[in-house]
C-alpha cells in the first residue's frame, strides 16, 4: 500500500507470518533456547507437514544437535529412523 503523502510502501505480513505470530507459545521455550533463532521452528515444520511422532522427533533432533546435545541427538535420530524401518516397513 502506498501512502498518499510520503509515498512509502506499507509492509503486509503473509498468511503464514500472521499464523506464526498468533501462536501463543512460539515466543518462549521451556528448557533452553536451542530453537528460538530458527527461521522455521521444528514444531511449525512438523505440524504443517503432518508428520507423525517418530518423524517429528527426527526433525526435532536434527534441528537442535549443533546447539544442544551433539552426538547424543544424532544417536536419537538413528534410533527413531530404525523404529520407522521396523514399525512401518517391517525391517528388523
Amino acid at each position: 500500500m502506498i501512502s498518499s503523502g510520503s509515498m512509502t510502501k506499507k509492509e503486509f505480513k503473509t498468511h503464514d507470518e500472521m499464523i506464526r505470530d498468533s501462536v501463543k507459545g512460539k515466543n518462549r521455550q521451556v528448557g533452553g533456547n536451542h530453537y528460538m533463532n530458527f527461521v522455521i521452528m521444528p514444531i511449525e515444520y512438523i505440524s504443517k507437514n503432518k508428520l507423525d511422532f517418530l518423524e517429528g522427533n527426527i526433525i526435532k533432533y536434527v534441528s537442535r544437535h549443533r546447539h544442544k546435545n551433539g552426538a547424543e541427538d544424532i544417536k536419537k535420530i538413528i534410533h527413531y529412523a530404525e523404529l520407522i524401518l521396523e514399525l512401518q516397513y517391517g525391517e528388523k
